[in-house]
Order: structure tokens, then sequence, then C-alpha cells
């Protein structure tokens, strides 16, 4: 992992502690093994960025994190939904160092244990208004979470529609990820801004904020998928190259390769039988193209409007540690 500064790695852990005992006391109940396998991915740990960035916004802003700890824990529960029925349609067997919810449970389990946090994070959204957050605005942050949810539906689609297409460009390719990673980013930063204001030209600034960070985010998952290490990232390797995902690593290098090794990478990909031995040298035929540092360079770029929005909020420790989350996207090891 990129080297994170100790104050950022102390709120982190921070607000894990604060959002983990704030789902653990909201989300219990009969039958138990539903609830287990509801809270699996969440005790297997995660890095709660989301939570994270609601928090910080919120506190740049002048707010406590106990008024905004309901909209916080509501957004990492829409993310733990979506993990859930992701690796369900990706056939993931790991995730976060541990067996994926569908692998233990099943998948019926699995599906159902996703509709669960998907509804409690709307129940324990509305409890900011018993934290004192006006419920006008409480009614915007769940308009903004729905719609954040049925943005990552929207993604999800297209990227499971991709695998089937030949030309996707990086124009349909970064509408896809901010459809899949950037809206949820976006719905963090605008709820921490509500918890505090309904000023609209900040919570757009802010939007912009959490749509950068997301997308470059995702970028650099797509990227981790081509060169990082199993050990290091808790769940399979070359996963991408396998299930024929048009990542960005992979639309470029099939634009840029010669043409016999174009035909070699699209005789790899998507091949659910290929070997270790097939699906590293894809890999290699995607770093040969030059594609990793081709789109290392677009998460720069998505990286530098994140930090641009940020000027709209007072200079604070809170905002610097918003900064260090841009760059810890683009920089981030696993």
């Amino acid at each position: 992992m990129a080297e994170l500064s100790e104050e950022l790695k102390k709120f982190i852990a921070h607000v894990a502690g604060l959002v983990d005992g704030y789902i653990y006391a909201r989300v219990h109940g009969e039958p138990q093994a539903l609830y287990e396998a509801a809270l699996h991915l969440i005790r297997a740990g995660g890095k709660r960025l989301r939570p994270v960035v609601v928090i910080a916004v919120a506190e740049a802003l002048g707010e406590s994190a106990e008024k905004a700890l309901p909209f916080a824990a509501a957004v990492e529960l829409v993310h733990n939904f979506t993990l859930i029925h992701d690796d369900i349609m990706d056939r993931d067997e790991m995730r976060r160092g541990v067996p994926t919810v569908h692998k233990l449970w099943g998948e019926p389990m699995a599906i159902t244990a996703g509709d669960l946090l998907f509804s409690k994070a709307f129940e324990v959204l509305s409890d900011a208004v018993d934290k004192g957050v006006p419920p006008a605005r409480v009614v915007k942050a769940a308009r903004q979470l729905a719609r954040a949810s049925s943005i990552v539906a929207e993604g999800q689609a297209l990227d499971m529609m991709f695998e089937e297409e030949e030309d996707i460009g990086v124009e349909d390719y970064l509408k896809m990820i901010y459809k899949k990673t950037g809206a949820l980013f976006e719905a963090s930063a605008v709820l921490g801004g509500l918890a505090s204001t309904e000023d609209e030209g900040l919570l757009g600034s802010l939007a912009t904020y959490g749509r950068s960070i997301g997308i470059a985010f995702q970028i650099r998952d797509d990227v981790l998928s081509i060169i990082g290490e199993e050990e290091q990232l808790g769940k399979p390797v070359y996963n991408d190259i396998r299930e024929g995902k048009k990542t960005l690593p992979i639309i470029y290098a099939l634009e840029k390769l010669e043409e016999e090794e174009r035909e070699r990478l699209r005789s790899i990909l998507g091949r659910k039988d290929a070997s270790m031995d097939e699906l590293r040298e894809a890999a290699e035929l995607v770093k040969k193209s030059g594609a990793v540092e081709y789109a290392e360079k677009l998460a720069e770029e998505y990286m530098k409007r994140a930090l641009a929005a940020l000027t709209v909020l007072p200079e604070n420790r809170y905002r610097k540690m918003l900064e260090e989350l841009a760059i810890f996207a683009v920089k981030r090891t696993k």
C-alpha cells in the first residue's frame, strides 16, 4: 500500500471503528445465518474509504463525525451490497483475503444478504434526523444515495455487456467506471456536505471531487489487476483477463499492439479455462503496449481534478486528509 501519513491512518482507523460499530448495532436479527452472511465482508476488513470521505468532508465543514455517521454507515452498507452481488456475477471466490459470501453460504443466501444490506442502508441513513440533520437534507441525501445505487447498477450492466463487444473505446470505459465506481464516491462526498450544508455550489464541487477520485481509484484497480500480486491484493490477479473485461489497460493494448500480438491477446481474453501461464502471457502483452503507463497518467489527471475541486473547503486538517486520499487513490498497491 502506498504510504499514508500517520494522521490519515489514525483517522481511517477511527472512522472504521465508528462506522463498523454503528453497523453492528443496527444490522442484526433473525435468521442468524442471513445476518452472518450480510456482515461477512464488513467483518473481513476493507479500506472504508467511502465513509472516510463522508466524515472528512463533514468535519472539514465544521460538522461533527457523530452527525454524519448515519450517512457514512449507509454508504458503506450500499458498497458492501454491491460487492456481494459483484462477486456472484464474476464468480470470484476470494475477497479481502477471505472466501466470498456466495462461496460460504451459496448464491441464493448471498443475493438475499446483499438485498438486506441495501434496505438497511436507507433505514440507517434516516437515523440522521435523530442526530440533528434537518429532514429536508436527509431527504436529499436519500435521493443522492438512491440515484448513485441506480447508476452503479447501470455501470455493472455495461461492464457485463462490454465483455461481449469487440469495439469498446476509452470514452465508453470512462462512462462505465463513473457509473460503477465514481457514482458512490460522488455520493459519499455529497452526503458529507449535506451533513453540514445545502449550498448547491459547494455540493457540486464535492460531487466533482468524489467522482474524480472514484474514477482514479477504478483505473488504479484495473492497473493492479495486471501488475498486482495476489497475496497483496487479497483476490485473484488476472481475473479481468479471464473474464474478458474491457478495462482501460486492455482497451489500450488492443488498440496499440501489432496485429499478431493483438490476436494472441484476444485469443486469451474471456477464456475461463486459460492457464496461469496464458494469463501471465496476456498480462505481459498488455504491459508491452504501454497501457500501464497510459492508464497511470490518466488516473493522475483525475486526481488533479479532485484536488482542484477541494479548494471550496476551508483549509484545515480534514481537507488535507481528503487531498491525501486523492493521491492515495492513484498510488495504492492493493
